[in-house]
């Protein structure tokens, strides 16, 4: 698509800066989340001062490109948000993925991720020339995720303290953080490309008026929505069977089920598609579920199980599944919302408005539904506990109403206020993020490091930075791996990602 074609039809002001950033460069896109973002947008405003409820006086006639910077602000954050978890989460359990029930940092990842993805579709595909070129590009974008997400996240990369690679085809995990992006962008961008004819050149004002223009959207989230909810709650799921591999031989399993609606990690119909879909063999070995009190005396951290531990305490669990990434699909529904206001909404106190009182509104409906004790309340009452494992409804609304009121306020801080010095390296990130992601969040570049090493691994660069640089200076592991993730991983790649902006050089999918 070319870039004219990936242009909408309104800007934010603060023209000049956003001028001086496409002087520079005017070719970005493809990275992750970033998906044929189409993140520069005509500006129909004479110049104004940042004030929310500036109006619209005049159009001009050559209209400057404005660059969305909130956009890349906002996959930049995300990123950085991804390292810290990914590396810092051992050391600091509590912001590692919640072991089932609950939300912690780390569980906001993936859904803003696919909120971005949804923005980004709406603005990319604001015009579609030719709807089968569309349809060829998406495709093909899905397909490259599909593969880098399998190659990353399959066994077959052991980055980066493992030097080996190669993955065994009987246990490659076919699921993955990628994967489900892939899944959700094309489904969202495939309804936003086929529904072109349908769309309106204009809507009214109002909250209502958005949602019955892109009505086709959210029946899609709708279909979605229904597909989970039946299935997790009317799917039979029986005793299943799992096969332990240790050094002194395999010891097979049994896990006792036989029911429907459990929202428990054994016996969840969640697991029971993945178990079905893709066999046993092939989902994630370590789930977070090992760091539960009913696994480990060491909950919510890391430890040895108890002796009486329940089977499926040992058991694989696949937390990007199949069934939980058609869920997941609420979440890119949600964020092309926010992009269709973006387009649409000429005033920022317009914009503001749709998306922070759509993102309490989310909020409120995900704390009911998280609180709300079913059995004490009426048979037709419904608790869905926020559930990342699961990718549950009320994790949905809660994650998308943090997700929009995040972005509200980087998009008050950044395009209204102007304040977008402080937040220069996560633009860079956001710019470069598929390329930051593989590197650092997939360790592929400390992996690279370590293969050149002293006598053995462990005498490597990499090991010697964070022994004598981080741990031993500081006299604590756990603060030691905190400043490293923070330095020698988030401001290096930071500092890489500027330098390739200003080269204007980009990882394109």
């Amino acid at each position: 698509m070319e870039d004219n074609d990936r242009k909408v039809e309104e800007g934010f002001g603060h023209a000049p800066l956003a001028k001086k950033e496409h002087d520079h460069k005017a070719h970005f896109s493809g990275q992750l989340n970033r998906i044929d973002s189409g993140h520069w947008i005509e500006n129909e405003n004479d110049e104004r001062s940042p004030v929310l409820d500036q109006p619209i006086e005049q159009k001009v006639e050559e209209q400057p490109l404005v660059r969305v910077a909130t956009l890349d602000a906002f996959r930049g954050l995300t990123t950085v948000v991804m390292i810290v978890v990914d590396d810092a989460g051992e050391a600091y359990a509590r912001i590692d993925h919640s072991p089932w029930n609950g939300c912690t940092l780390a569980d906001f990842v993936t859904p803003f991720f696919l909120f971005i993805v949804g923005v980004a579709i709406a603005l990319a595909l604001k015009k579609v020339p030719k709807i089968e070129h569309a349809i060829k590009k998406i495709v093909i974008r899905t397909l490259k995720l599909l593969f880098w997400g399998i190659l990353l996240q399959g066994g077959y990369s052991h980055a980066p303290d493992d030097l080996s690679y190669g993955v065994d085809l009987k246990q490659i995990r076919w699921c993955g953080i990628l994967q489900r992006i892939a899944l959700v962008y094309f489904v969202v961008a495939l309804i936003e490309t086929l529904s072109t004819k349908l769309r309106p050149t204009a809507v009214d004002s109002g909250h209502i008026s958005i949602f019955t223009a892109y009505r086709w959207q959210w029946i899609g989230g709708f279909v979605a929505f229904l597909i989970y909810m039946v299935t997790t709650y009317a799917l039979y799921v029986p005793d299943w069977t799992f096969v332990l591999h240790k050094d002194h031989g395999a010891k097979r399993y049994i896990v006792k089920c036989g029911m429907r609606g459990n929202l428990g990690p054994a016996c969840n119909a969640v697991g029971h598609v993945d178990r079905q879909v893709w066999g046993i063999n092939h989902l994630y070995s370590q789930p977070v579920w090992t760091r539960l009190k009913a696994c480990t005396l060491s909950s919510p951290s890391e430890g040895p199980f108890r002796e009486n531990a329940p089977t499926w305490c040992h058991a694989p669990f696949e937390p990007e599944g199949l069934l939980s990434s058609i869920s997941a699909i609420l979440s890119g529904t949600i964020g092309i919302h926010y992009g269709h206001v973006l387009i649409h909404f000429k005033g920022h106190s317009e914009r503001l408005k749709q998306w922070v009182s759509m993102g309490f509104g989310l909020l409120i409906i995900a704390i009911i539904l998280h609180f709300t004790d079913g059995e004490l309340s009426s048979p037709c009452a419904l608790s869905i506990p926020i559930n990342k494992q699961l990718y549950s409804f009320s994790y949905v609304c809660f994650t998308g109403g943090i997700a929009g009121i995040v972005f509200s306020g980087f998009y008050i801080l950044i395009d209204i206020w102007g304040f977008r010095t402080p937040f220069l390296f996560l633009e860079w990130i956001g710019m470069n993020a598929m390329l930051v992601f593989v590197m650092a969040a997939q360790g592929i570049f400390a992996a690279f490091v370590n293969g050149w090493y002293n006598e053995n691994p462990d005498n490597s660069l990499v090991h010697w930075i964070q022994k004598h640089v981080f741990t031993n200076v500081w006299h604590s592991e756990r603060l030691g791996t905190l400043l490293y993730v923070i330095f020698a991983e988030i401001t290096f790649w930071g500092v890489v990602a500027g330098i390739l902006h200003k080269l204007g050089i980009y990882w394109k999918l």
